[in-house]
């Protein structure tokens, strides 16, 4: 079965920087795109960040010029650098194959000020 698991969660400061990852197994993230979302309790959850097939790449505007996702084939792992965080920025944060549907269970990404 296609398993995602997310990675990378942690309590950070405003400022500072964490790298997400998410590894997959039963897929092949290189024939499909993946996206970034996250999610506060109470709120919707919200699209981050996707790259495609071609690895092209397109971010939330609340993101922009602060967060970069990647993928390595070779690891099967697509990545999210955030930088310049902000408390705006906590939540659960899980990442999507956009052509299968599968999610992954979150990672906690928590910003403190």
């Amino acid at each position: 079965q296609v398993q995602l698991v997310e990675s990378g969660g942690g309590l950070v400061q405003a400022g500072g920087s964490l790298t997400l990852s998410c590894t997959a197994s039963g897929i092949v993230f290189s024939r499909n795109g993946e996206a970034w979302y996250r999610q506060t309790p109470g709120k919707k959850r919200e699209w981050v960040a996707t790259i495609t097939t071609g690895s092209s790449t397109a971010y939330a505007d609340s993101v922009k010029g602060r967060f970069t996702i990647s993928r390595d084939n070779a690891k099967n792992t697509v990545y999210l650098r955030m930088d310049s965080l902000k408390p705006e920025d906590t939540g659960v944060y899980y990442c999507k194959v956009l052509e299968d549907g599968f999610w992954g269970q979150g990672t906690q990404v928590t910003v403190s000020s």
